[in-house]
């Protein structure tokens, strides 16, 4: 299940990302009150229980959820839109105070990248940020 304001039924890459051969950040929702609560909760659990094809649990980083929403209501705003590049990893970021915490999260998942924050209060407006822009190239 999608976050609210996400108009695709819930594209993965505003909910959880491998960061690593095993190791999943996956967008938690930290108040029982908030709509995303539930499902994110539920693909949390269910991301615990699962392993890969040869039986080995995933690592799963909890990654915090902006509840950044507009004039009209909530907004897809998620850290978890974020897009790795060769040097760096641009992290939508959205004036929250979770900001920071994402920020951290992806430079421990990342150690060899600079975790640079774009401001994506606008661009969530069109229902998605960095990820869902982008057309990701694997390096040669």
């Amino acid at each position: 299940e999608g976050i609210a304001g996400d108009d695709t039924d819930g594209h993965i890459d505003d909910i959880a990302r491998f960061v690593g051969e095993r190791i999943i950040v996956c967008a938690l929702e930290d108040d029982p009150d908030d709509e995303n609560y539930a499902p994110l909760w539920e693909n949390y659990r269910i991301l615990q229980e699962s392993t890969d094809q040869d039986g080995n649990p995933f690592t799963i980083i909890p990654l915090p959820m902006p509840g950044y929403g507009g004039e009209d209501g909530r907004l897809p705003a998620s850290y978890a839109n974020f897009l790795i590049t060769n040097r760096a990893v641009l992290l939508p970021v959205f004036d929250d105070p979770h900001d920071r915490v994402a920020q951290r999260i992806l430079m421990q998942a990342f150690p060899g990248r600079v975790v640079q924050g774009i401001d994506c209060r606008a661009m969530v407006h069109g229902l998605g940020t960095i990820h869902c822009i982008s057309q990701q190239q694997p390096a040669p």
